[in-house]
């Protein structure tokens, strides 16, 4: 188990791209990390954009860096709802300023950008936010996966094992 003693905040809110969230959370549990899903609130029921559900073992204030390795952010449609959380994008930079891992895949870099965090950055995701990433100055780069500083990027749905296995090779180091 590659991740055994790691910890991962994964973000949720509505509309999250079923198999954006799910695989990475199964595949990060298969190699031994403790994942945290993170929501609005603690105990809340999420819809992804396919009907799988998630819940919240915990709120987005109550996520502690200094006990957390990563951060999960699926695409889908949630991104555009998580993105207006202060506290969303406060835990999001300062967990880069820190050097965790941040995971991003799909619509995920709209996390990033209202973040501050993509500017200097090689960046994919789904072609419709191209030009909102290249906007907030980051490089777009077409490939499936890949990991830029402490960012792993990840483009569309078709991309996920390429994505996980960025991930959990980020947080290995």
């Amino acid at each position: 188990m590659r991740l055994e003693g790691k910890k991962i905040a994964v973000l949720v809110e509505d509309g999250f791209e079923d198999l954006e969230f799910w695989v990475p959370v199964m595949r990060l549990r298969e190699e031994g990390a403790e994942v945290v899903i993170a929501g609005r609130e603690k105990g809340i029921l999420f819809l992804g954009k396919s009907g799988l559900e998630a819940f919240s073992d915990s709120d987005f204030k109550s996520i502690d860096l200094s006990e957390t390795d990563g951060i999960l952010i699926p695409g889908g449609w949630a991104p555009d709802k998580l993105r207006r959380f202060e506290e969303v994008k406060s835990l999001v930079r300062d967990a880069y300023e820190r050097g965790r891992v941040i995971g991003m895949i799909c619509h995920a870099g709209l996390v990033g950008i209202s973040a501050g965090i993509v500017r200097g950055s090689k960046a994919v995701g789904s072609e419709g936010i191209k030009d909102d990433l290249l906007n907030a100055g980051a490089n777009w780069v077409d490939e499936p996966a890949f990991t830029d500083r402490n960012l792993v990027w990840g483009r569309v749905v078709r991309d996920i094992p390429d994505f996980c296995r960025e991930f959990v090779k980020a947080l290995e180091k």
